[in-house]
């Protein structure tokens, strides 16, 4: 069994889970969670940029700041797609990583992959921004080099690692969106706020953000459950 890829798989998740969950509930530790933070922002506003492109507009530029907001500036496109591809996009790029991770046995080929991605993306987009260029040649440089020079274990426990702080940094930044008195009112900036001014007017911009943070949930859970119980439900009993 300890050498079944599926069961060290499996066997790796819960280590990568308790450090998420260590570093999550220890304040001391907060600031290790501020990369991923800036990380976060930096894959919400390239969220958005993507959606421009795929829908027939462009991303001219994006910025992460270091309080951990970002912008993206597009132009054209479908404003539908592009102002929930924020946060829908950072909790899509968790629940992703999180299944190709733990489905594939190429975690090392999967960092390498990311880490070029990143640094393409930065280089094209993301120059205007110092925080940006900082956040996605850092992220990217990391994972090529853990592609390069780290175990398959350690690589998966990594991705792991950043496929649940994104996937669930995404949930969380929308319910609390939800919760916040100026979005009840329409009185905070932001993509749920926009979304009701822009797309579907007259509705309140809690709305979008609780079906937002509901699409993101159900993400996560689908990742998880296709790359973890139902491998394990086709499995014949031993």
């Amino acid at each position: 069994m300890l050498h079944d890829p599926h069961f060290r798989r499996r066997a790796l998740l819960p280590l990568a889970a308790l450090i998420v969950f260590i570093l999550w509930n220890t304040p001391q530790l907060s600031f290790v969670l501020y990369p991923f933070r800036l990380f976060v922002t930096y894959v919400h506003e390239a969220g958005h940029g993507l959606a421009a492109i795929l829908t027939g507009g462009r991303l001219l530029e994006f910025h992460v700041f270091p309080d951990g907001s970002g912008v993206a500036t597009t132009a054209g496109g479908l404003r539908a797609v592009i102002l929930p591809a924020g946060y829908l996009g950072a909790a899509l790029f968790g629940a992703l990583l999180f299944f190709v991770a733990n489905r594939f046995p190429f975690s090392r080929t999967l960092s390498a992959v990311i880490g070029v991605l990143l640094i393409g993306f930065t280089l094209l987009f993301g120059l205007s921004s110092i925080v940006a260029v900082l956040v996605g040649l850092a992220f990217g440089a990391a994972l090529l080099a853990l592609a390069r020079f780290a175990s398959r274990d350690i690589n998966l426990i990594v991705l792991n690692i950043l496929a649940l702080l994104t996937g669930l940094n995404a949930v969380l930044d929308l319910w609390l969106l939800t919760q916040f008195s100026d979005v009840r009112l329409g009185e905070l900036h932001n993509d749920a706020a926009a979304f009701a001014r822009d797309v579907i007017p007259f509705t309140p911009a809690w709305l979008w953000a609780g079906l937002w943070a509901l699409l993101a949930v159900l993400m996560l859970a689908a990742a998880a459950w296709y790359s973890i119980v139902h491998p394990l439900r086709r499995r014949p009993p031993a």
